[in-house]
């Protein structure tokens, strides 16, 4: 059992915001339906949303890249995740960094009102600078947990979502097809053959 689960049984409804963070293909979301399974068998009210421009896998479902899945509700904007919370125990958010800035008020909000906030996403974008609101969530947070894919390239612990394509806007959905993970070694030498 969680510490957290083992702490908010023990004594009573505690809110805390926990974010589970790291480059593409690092199991992000797979950790955070983990977590999420493990709280419904607790007998855990749980809502889970996600940004709604993010259709990859499916409309209504957050899905890791493992093709392991779980019911979410599409959002336009973090301020909706608080209309649509109503009565829960635990409130989880992947994409996060697709959120803007007043996703950090909607987390602390609901986690001063007792509610266990677990938040997934991108701490980084693919140009290795922080992505929008999740330096701020990070800082905030009770729990943080940074997972690693593994560098395409060499095999060690990868950091960096290295985008093959050519287009630069900083929001670019993708798989494989667009982005690899690297290690900051690959991904420095990667970027410095497209100069």
């Amino acid at each position: 059992m969680d510490f957290i689960e083992t702490t908010s049984r023990t004594f009573g409804k505690r809110g805390s915001i926990e974010v589970i963070t790291g480059s593409m293909f690092s199991g992000k979301t797979e950790e955070l339906i983990r977590r999420l399974r493990r709280a419904q068998y607790a007998g855990l009210k749980v809502e889970i949303f996600k940004p709604s421009l993010d259709k990859r896998y499916s409309e209504n479902r957050i899905v890791s890249h493992d093709e392991k899945s779980i019911v979410s509700t599409p959002v336009e904007n973090a301020s909706s995740i608080l209309l649509l919370a109503g009565d829960v125990d635990v409130v989880a958010i992947d994409e996060a960094q697709f959120f803007d800035n007043s996703l950090i008020n909607v987390c602390n909000s609901l986690a001063d009102n007792g509610i266990r906030v677990i938040v997934a996403g991108l701490d980084i974008d693919f140009m290795g600078n922080p992505f929008g609101p999740m330096p701020a969530l990070l800082s905030i947070a009770e729990f943080v947990t940074k997972v690693h894919a593994i560098c395409l390239r060499c095999g060690n612990l990868a950091h960096y979502s290295y985008r093959k394509s050519e287009e630069s806007q900083v929001v670019l959905l993708g798989e494989k097809d667009k982005y690899e993970p690297l290690c900051r070694s690959c991904y420095i030498k990667a970027l410095r053959k497209e100069q």
